[in-house]
């Protein structure tokens, strides 16, 4: 599973932790006024992305990833929905014998 399923596996927190995020940012924080709304899951999704990031570097180098390759899975995780979309290609890749 070490690295790219647990790289998959933060792809989709990444992206469910982020749409979490936007819901807190604009219903919470713009519409009722809360202005401490989010802290805390911008503290979660800043977490996982930072360990996206890390688990992204390990993945380069042991699967031995193009710049191109590793460069688009990174904008992938800064694309609302995209890791969404990464995912099948990631789990293709994981699933293919190497």
């Amino acid at each position: 599973m070490f690295p790219l399923g647990l790289l998959r596996l933060f792809s989709i927190l990444d992206g469910l932790s982020f749409v979490i995020l936007l819901y807190f940012s604009i219903y919470e924080k713009r519409i009722l006024g809360n202005e401490d709304a989010i802290r805390t899951p911008g503290m979660i999704h800043g977490v996982i992305f930072c360990a996206f990031v890390i688990l992204l570097f390990f993945s380069w180098d042991k699967y031995k990833w193009s710049l191109k390759r590793a460069g688009l899975v990174f904008v992938c995780a800064l694309i609302p929905f995209a890791p969404f979309f990464l995912e099948p290609s990631l789990k293709r890749e994981q699933n293919s014998p190497s």
